[in-house]
């Protein structure tokens, strides 16, 4: 993937010469003007196996690798939560642009942002500078428990690692993907960096034979002989499980499935303009529900951005409100997009589902990426949140 930043600083307290976005105006603008150039391109990187590089390349080239970092360290300042919303819509804006481009994208974000929480000063300028130099970020927790992940204390401080991840979406693609793995001894879950582009993990892309999203290259990824050392390690044991950053950062996938959602209600409106069909009241009627569906989505991302910033995020109460919160925006983001989906079915009818027609695609990528873990879970803990008299 081409280098376009500027050089890197030499040391911590040397200024970085900005080479994208620097507010978070600026990333919500860059990230807008990118989306149409990705949808042009999605139908040709949807591929089972492949992975977007070129889009990538695109990402660095408009500083958005590197919106989620402090300004300092070469970002847009997206990192804080104050400036929740205006990430949650750049998320929104690549979604719309090809999902499969938006759920790496977001996973790069996770990454960057669990490390600005967790890692010590030095690794967090360390990291920041692998994304300035167009490294991409990620974040492998799935796994079979028969093989999971373990790390295995070596004798000199280091740990060599046994098992494997699925689900390892940009495998193959990832230079810093950011793991889990089961320390020894039962000493809990520890998160860590794996230098990939160093030591490559072992992929089975047979592993991924998706309904859509074919282009994330989400493989299983087998770690076994690979080693990290001291440094690679992120954070305390059980770290990554912290609320409410670990449930709470469920909006950021949500505003990327709601960004797929807009563009089939864009798609589903210039579909029924090439045919003529503006005239028609039914399918007004159906426009009429879509645009209520996708305002109401733009509004729950307001309200969970809203509730990201809250002044009590940090007490017990607080936080669990910011989860709950999460677990409701993202249901109703399924809702609203599976309801965007039959609604566009009615309006385009059998001849909108034929390629080269776009439906058929982003379909399938919605569809298969609403499928996100425990969604039972989450609205039963909303239940429960109400049951007990809390309030947001």
């Amino acid at each position: 993937m081409p280098t376009t930043v500027a050089p890197l600083p030499t040391t911590e307290n040397e200024s970085i010469e900005m080479a994208g976005p620097v507010t978070p105006a600026q990333a919500e603008a860059a990230a807008a003007q990118l989306a149409p150039r990705l949808f042009a391109q999605a139908a040709a990187t949807d591929v089972e196996g492949g992975f977007p590089t070129q889009e990538f390349g695109w990402l660095q080239a408009a500083g958005l690798l590197t919106t989620a970092l402090p300004v300092a360290l070469g970002g847009a300042g997206l990192h804080t939560p104050t400036a929740t919303l205006p990430l949650l819509r750049v998320l929104q804006h690549i979604g719309r642009g090809n999902l499969a481009v938006g759920r790496v994208y977001e996973g790069h974000v996770n990454a960057l942002l669990l490390i600005q929480q967790l890692a010590t000063a030095a690794q967090v300028v360390r990291y920041a500078a692998d994304a300035r130099a167009g490294h991409l970020f990620g974040v492998w927790n799935t796994e079979n428990p028969a093989d999971g992940v373990r790390l295995e204390a070596l004798p000199n401080g280091r740990y060599r690692l046994r098992g494997a991840k699925t689900f390892a979406s940009g495998a193959g693609q990832l230079a810093r993907p950011l793991i889990t793995g089961a320390l020894p001894d039962g000493q809990g879950w520890q998160l860590f960096v794996l230098p990939a582009d160093a030591q490559p993990p072992a992929l089975d892309r047979s592993f991924w034979q998706p309904l859509g999203m074919r282009a994330t290259a989400s493989f299983r990824a087998d770690l076994t002989g690979l080693e990290i050392g001291p440094d690679d390690l992120i954070g305390p044991p059980n770290a990554y499980y912290r609320q409410p950053a670990f449930s709470g950062g469920a909006i950021r996938f949500a505003a990327v499935q709601l960004g797929g959602a807009e563009a089939v209600f864009a798609e589903t409106v210039e579909f029924l303009r090439g045919l003529g069909r503006i005239d028609d009241p039914y399918q007004r009627q159906r426009l009429g529900e879509m645009a209520i569906l996708l305002e109401s989505g733009r509004q729950w991302l307001r309200g969970a951005a809203e509730n990201a910033a809250r002044s009590d995020a940090a007490t017990t109460e607080g936080a669990e409100a910011t989860v709950a919160y999460a677990n409701m925006m993202r249901t109703a983001i399924e809702t609203i997009s599976l309801e965007m989906l039959r609604l566009a079915e009615r309006c385009v009818g059998a001849r909108g589902l034929l390629r080269p027609q776009p439906f058929e695609r982003l379909h399938r990528d919605l569809t298969h990426y609403l499928r996100q873990p425990a969604p039972d879970g989450a609205l039963a803990d909303v239940g429960r949140f109400v049951l007990e008299g809390k309030s947001f």
